[in-house]
């Protein structure tokens, strides 16, 4: 018996499965942003003490907010002149 009372070839089968239908592109992508937020869990656990000398994340997601306003405002002058 494997991990719960799945064997092996069971396992191997439901990845193949699950490759098929998501591909390989979107589990890469996928394997990506759950490696980032498991290494800023572990920061922000590191850091519970104490406050981060650095507001990077803070200047960031002011920018990133700056942007999407930007790009949602292109698209919708993009639409008025179609």
């Amino acid at each position: 018996m494997g991990l719960g009372g799945i064997s092996p070839v069971q396992l191997i089968i439901i990845l193949v499965i699950v490759l098929l239908i998501f591909g390989t592109k979107k589990l890469k992508n996928f394997g990506g942003d759950l490696g980032g937020a498991i290494k800023g869990f572990k920061k922000a656990v590191k850091d519970e003490g104490g406050k981060s000398d650095k507001e990077e994340p803070s200047e960031l997601s002011e920018s990133t907010d700056e942007t999407v306003a930007n790009v949602s405002e292109k698209s919708a002058s993009d639409e008025k002149k179609s």
